[in-house]
């Protein structure tokens, strides 16, 4: 079954039933949130603890398909009732669930994202939104159509830093932006031979319900899950879908981009299996209100990243931020470490104060360096939202094209040093041989 097709008719995978929507824009104030989470792996955990740290969400839903991972989430919320497969829990519990979190690897997001969806439910899904380009549009569609209050899950789009760092490039303290370079040395690639042979599986996995709609492969100790799917063609997105996601995200929306017209990927020749280990990915975007004519966005991660250049040296000859980004304008650069410290503005080869004056302008209150007390801000927006009381700032609509222009990243990956070109009305390469990657299949499962 393609994947569009499965978009299309995954509420008849659930049940045939209609539900009305759950979001509580309209409902009295003292009516509580009543939540459903999909996968309770580490992340799942901290989207369940600080989705539940709201005062007015009840957990009344636990999915996952490791039944150790459902037993430790059970122990913080032992009124929520369990299950191994989501499709499951929406025939059993739709009339009981206000919104959904979606935790899993990739490969699952859209599956239980659009059945959640077709439900009427207000999703949470975390980054990046999707596997593949097709659903990402098709997420962003249903989400329009069905009028749902949707956020992805990128937490730091509601920190101080990263807020701040937008409005001082929109205010135009560097002027127009030419360049973005962005990077990670994280290694989310693997650059040997597909494993062979097949390992026990724990009693505590269900691997049928885990692979979900990807290709059915044999169960490897140490690989998939837990912890190394990102690195897996079939699952993940790579070190771009993972920290790419999250440090794109400050740049893409102070700049107010949209999809690319170009992209090339510098890697090692596709494996057919993983990811590469090292990539250096240039992206080419018309221009907006606040860059020039053209912006030219390169992309590094793995071992060493990045790569040595001009734009990228610092006053005093200091070492760059581990992870960050730095923004290159016409009157200066600004320097955007990830994560939990302040933009720094350069100009001329040195440092510049910020303008106290300016930044008090923009009501943002005093910079907080605690996680435990920034973290909760984007899950509580969220079901702040849908209680009628906030907005979302990663709606599917915004997530959707941040989310596509990581995907055509990966997606170039596969075509090294060669330059693709994106038509974002058709949603297709001007290289056929490309778009095989925009959609796949799913499985039945």
């Amino acid at each position: 079954m393609k994947k569009r097709e499965f978009l299309k008719s995954s509420a008849l995978l659930a049940s045939g039933i209609a539900f009305l929507p759950s979001c509580m824009s309209n409902t009295a104030p003292e009516k509580r949130f009543k939540t459903a989470h999909i996968g309770l792996g580490s992340q799942g955990m901290e989207d369940l603890r600080d989705i539940s740290s709201h005062n007015m969400v009840d957990v009344v839903a636990l999915c996952d398909v490791d039944a150790n991972n459902l037993a430790a989430a059970l122990e913080k919320h032992p009124n929520a009732k369990t299950y191994s497969d989501y499709r499951i829990m929406f025939e059993e519990m739709s009339n009981d669930i206000d919104g959904v979190v979606v935790s899993t690897p990739d490969h699952t997001h859209a599956p239980a994202s659009m059945m959640a969806m077709e439900k009427n439910k207000p999703v949470y899904c975390q980054k990046p939104l999707t596997h593949h380009v097709s659903e990402a549009r098709a997420m962003r569609k249903k989400a329009e159509d069905n009028k749902l209050i949707t956020q992805m899950g990128i937490q730091v789009h509601s920190f101080y830093d990263y807020k701040l760092a937008t409005l001082l490039i929109q205010s135009g303290i560097i002027g127009k932006v030419s360049t973005v370079r962005a990077w990670s040395p994280k290694n989310w690639g693997y650059d040997g031979p597909a494993p062979e042979g097949s390992d026990p599986i724990p009693e505590s996995l269900n691997w049928n319900l885990w692979q979900g709609t990807a290709p059915e492969r044999p169960y490897k100790e140490g690989l998939y899950h837990p912890g190394n799917w990102r690195k897996i063609m079939d699952y993940g997105c790579g070190t771009l879908g993972d920290m790419g996601v999250h440090i794109f995200d400050t740049p893409y929306n102070a700049l107010a981009l949209d999809v690319p017209l170009t992209i090339m990927n510098s890697c090692r020749e596709p494996n057919g299996y993983g990811f590469p280990e090292k990539n250096m990915v240039t992206y080419e975007f018309p221009g907006t209100q606040y860059t020039a004519d053209n912006l030219t966005w390169i992309w590094y991660d793995g071992e060493g990243a990045p790569e040595s250049h001009e734009e990228l040296l610092l006053p005093n000859n200091e070492v760059l931020p581990d992870q960050g980004a730095m923004f290159i304008g016409e009157k200066g650069r600004l320097l955007l470490p990830h994560f939990m410290q302040l933009p720094r503005l350069i100009v001329d080869g040195e440092y510049q104060e910020l303008d106290a004056t300016q930044i008090e302008q923009f009501n943002l209150g005093t910079p907080i360096r605690d996680y435990a007390s920034e973290g909760p801000k984007h899950y509580h927006q969220f079901v702040d939202a849908c209680l009628g009381k906030d907005t979302t700032t990663a709606p599917f609509s915004y997530a959707s094209r941040l989310t596509e222009t990581i995907l055509l990243g990966v997606i170039a990956g596969r075509f090294p040093n060669q330059t693709l070109h994106w038509d974002t009305a058709t949603a297709q390469f001007a290289e056929e041989e490309a778009n095989q990657f925009l959609e796949g299949t799913y499985r039945k499962f």
